[in-house]
């Protein structure tokens, strides 16, 4: 069980939840940019932008950190993925870019607003964009019809778009809407804050109906997967997901903001459990296993070296950082 191989499936399965949850959150900013109404619109949008602020880029260092951790231990896997995916994944890669560069226009035009509109909607778009490419991607993994035959890999040109991956696409989407207004509910106060509420339960909602619709289109489109996420191992993610998310919208009822951002990191940290559950014991799905796609173990052994030295140089800082930009809004910006 504590092998390598399965140690370094850890590290890109905790690279992934760690990306959802701080990097998850700044799409959902994006989202909800794209999605705030009411009278307060404007003030939802500056509070989100002002949040994300000090942090955006450095969420992505999970990305990264994933991609490395993947070329690195399954050097096989990520040359299959990478081959067959590409498609969604450079259209994730857009969107993160897109998205980059509208937020940095929009920072340095909103003093004078010259663009400022053009530049927010960008920023919407790219932050749906992005989450939803990665997540169709990554259940496309699933989906069985990555073939690998005579050391090649094969795939028909559009199989990642399918309703299986769709619906794994928009969930990807809905867990960052469903975080971004649930953190930013211990960021505000008053008004504010219950229009963060509100979309926190609305948000909610959505991925439960999402990822509840996915296992019905998983048996359809995903046998496999399906039948291993059913398994006792899978179904007890499924299960405990479903009990942080009803705890984390009773708590928002309740206005218990705090415990309920802890309950949705929870919630967020199941999902994704399960479905590398459902994967497991496989990189991609009936076809390359995690042992067949690891590098020889001296590989494994150095990455593991450089990760311990890594994490003891990267979390003070990290640490550091999100301690002091908590994402309270600066009143001195101009609202």
């Amino acid at each position: 069980m504590w092998t390598l191989e399965n140690l370094a499936a850890g590290a890109v399965y905790l690279g992934l939840v760690m990306y959802a949850v701080f990097g998850g959150a700044d799409f959902g900013g994006g989202v909800w940019t794209a999605f705030a109404s009411g009278p307060r619109a404007r003030e939802q949008r500056n509070s989100l932008f002002h949040a994300i602020g000090p942090v955006w880029e450095t969420n992505h260092v999970w990305l990264i950190f994933v991609v490395v951790a993947l070329f690195t231990g399954f050097p096989k896997g990520f040359a299959a993925m990478f081959t067959v995916l590409l498609f969604p994944l450079v259209i994730a890669l857009i969107g993160i870019n897109f998205r980059g560069a509208a937020f940095a226009f929009r920072h340095f035009g909103r003093q004078t607003g010259e663009h400022i509109p053009f530049m927010v909607s960008t920023f919407a778009v790219s932050s749906i964009l992005a989450p939803f490419a990665l997540g169709m991607a990554v259940t496309a993994t699933a989906t069985g019809k990555i073939v690998i035959a005579d050391g090649r890999v094969q795939a028909e040109p559009w199989f990642w778009i399918d309703p299986f991956t769709l619906v794994g696409g928009l969930a990807a989407v809905a867990i960052c809407a469903y975080l971004a207004p649930i953190y930013m509910t211990v960021r505000t106060e008053g008004a504010l804050r219950k229009d963060f509420r509100r979309q926190g339960i609305i948000a909610g909602l959505v991925l439960g109906i999402l990822t509840a619709a996915e296992i019905p289109v998983a048996m359809a489109h995903a046998p496999l997967f399906a039948s291993r996420l059913l398994a006792p191992r899978g179904i007890t993610f499924v299960a405990l997901s479903v009990i942080g998310g009803i705890t984390t919208q009773i708590l928002l009822w309740r206005c218990r903001f705090p415990w309920a951002q802890i309950a949705a990191v929870g919630t967020v940290t199941l999902t994704i459990s399960g479905f590398a559950a459902a994967m497991y014991p496989d990189l991609l799905m009936g076809q390359l296993s995690i042992v067949a796609a690891a590098a020889p173990s001296a590989t494994l052994r150095a990455f593991f070296l450089v990760l311990v030295i890594g994490i003891v140089i990267l979390a003070p800082s990290l640490l550091l950082l999100y301690w002091t930009f908590r994402g309270e809004p600066n009143p001195e910006l101009p609202q």
